[in-house]
């Protein structure tokens, strides 16, 4: 898979909404991923609302140089979605 993100908000405490370039959006929440050196400062939630989508990498990154695979992103907004549909 080649997951792109195109856009993404803070959507408030470590969740992030994200749109990709074929269509998927969503939420998805990353406090239970912020752990070892790269994403621990981002616990510090000014920090982590510092994000934005990189067109060159196509996926979310911080100032500190934290960033999340694309195509794990992708997945984890797929899967939000299926629990919701579920409910």
């Amino acid at each position: 898979m080649m997951a792109k993100v195109v856009d993404a908000r803070h959507a408030g405490g470590y969740r992030v909404w994200l749109r990709f370039a074929d269509g998927l959006t969503g939420e998805v929440d990353l406090g239970a991923e912020l752990w070892g050196p790269v994403f621990e400062p981002l616990a510090d939630p000014a920090e982590f609302a510092k994000l934005r989508a990189d067109p060159d990498l196509d996926t979310i990154v911080w100032p500190n140089g934290a960033d999340f695979s694309p195509d794990w992103l992708w997945e984890q907004v797929k899967a939000a979605q299926v629990e919701v549909a579920a409910e």
